[in-house]
């Protein structure tokens, strides 16, 4: 119960890895609010999760975290149902949205990828800080992708990663002397719908074959990271993008 009396925001906290986060912080002893945008089954089937595991409080709150008022809205739902103080922000919305050559995206295309993975990570981190006090604790969810460039027509998810994981190591300096601490995973093959719908199965198979440990890995482990960069174990972390790969590369 390390995150008791804890209120934590988890953006696309609805499914794979979101709620395995959601879940696993919950069961440590968090009030979590599992965000979400267009699957409430999804959310209702995370708070179930949560229920069955026990521990701490849930609430659904939807919202699109690519637009400020909406973000806005999100963080008043927390603060209406946990109390006024927020001490764990997880900013894991995002996605892919469709592989594109170069030749083949425009810019309403590329805008919206960015849209998707860093202003949501900007306008949540925004909002929530001011309600951070010292101890509290950023998780970003920047990807492998930021690292190396990302497979075939992964181009804007890649360059909106890699500055996730900037942002990152910007907000660590500023939020710093406020005692708030901000740090990211940069996941590697990790088993979700997201590859189910973006990666053929052929591929996993090579990645997995490529991989150190040779498999792919699973939300529960990349949660396991979250809640350790969320907690006071990691006190003197920040400004991190760790990798949880198998070993397929390192920085």
């Amino acid at each position: 119960m390390k995150f008791a009396g804890k209120t934590a925001i988890v953006t696309g906290g609805s499914r794979d890895i979101g709620r395995a986060i959601s879940v696993k912080l919950a069961s440590e002893g968090a009030n979590v609010v599992v965000n979400y945008f267009s699957n409430e089954g999804d959310a209702d089937a995370t708070l179930e999760a949560i229920a069955a595991a026990g521990g701490g409080k849930a609430v659904k709150v939807k919202a699109d975290v690519t637009k400020a008022g909406e973000v806005a809205a999100l963080v008043a739902a927390a603060r209406d149902a946990f109390g006024d103080a927020i001490h764990i922000l997880v900013n894991n919305a995002g996605g892919l949205v469709a592989r594109k050559t170069l030749s083949e995206m425009d810019e309403e295309f590329f805008n919206y990828v960015m849209q998707l993975n860093v202003t949501s990570t900007f306008l949540a981190t925004q909002a929530v800080a001011p309600h951070m006090g010292e101890g509290s604790a950023i998780v970003n969810l920047a990807s492998l992708a930021g690292r190396d460039g990302g497979g075939g027509g992964a181009s804007a998810y890649a360059t909106s990663k890699g500055a996730v994981s900037t942002f990152t190591r910007a907000m660590a300096k500023e939020l710093g002397p406020k005692g708030i601490r901000v740090n990211a995973l940069c996941p590697g093959m990790i088993a979700t719908a997201f590859h189910d719908k973006f990666t053929p199965d052929a591929a996993r198979e090579n990645v997995a074959n490529s991989t150190p440990l040779k498999r792919q890995g699973r939300a529960e482990e990349a949660a396991d990271l979250v809640a350790y960069l969320a907690s006071d174990e990691a006190s003197f972390v920040t400004g991190a993008n760790i990798d949880i790969n198998g070993g397929l590369a390192f920085s």
